[in-house]
């Protein structure tokens, strides 16, 4: 089991920046793979990235260049650098985690674990 908390959410402006972080639960971090997701009003949510801890990460094309992953395996705690925030980015963001293997890193019902989410407003 692990217990995961996302922190970081606000208030920014359009081209502004912001980073998230999620602390995890648990002492076996290492072994998760970590992802960010979002969800927008009324829409699915949409992955985001993983990051491995060995330190390969993978990103949707859309936010590819604007965001950035990162972990302390050290802290227990998984990073994401937003940056040149957009009004689309408005969204709840969440962190997940999976120790299993997948080939489906993108799907929301790869991770096993949820944080409660955490809101971010990018306004115009």
């Amino acid at each position: 089991q692990v217990q995961l908390v996302e922190s970081g959410g606000g208030l920014v402006q359009a081209g502004g920046s912001l980073r998230l972080s999620c602390a995890a639960s648990g002492r076996t971090f290492g072994y998760y793979a970590m992802a960010w997701f979002r969800q927008a009003p009324g829409k699915e949510r949409v992955f985001l990235t993983t990051a491995w801890s060995g330190g390969s990460t993978l990103y949707a094309d859309s936010v590819k260049g604007r965001f950035n992953v990162s972990r302390d395996n050290a802290k227990n705690t998984v990073y994401l650098q937003m940056n040149s925030l957009k009004p689309d980015d408005t969204a709840v963001y969440y962190c997940a985690a999976t120790d299993k293997y997948s080939n489906t890193w993108s799907r929301s019902s790869t991770y096993d674990y949820w944080g409660q989410g955490t809101q971010v407003t990018v306004s115009s």
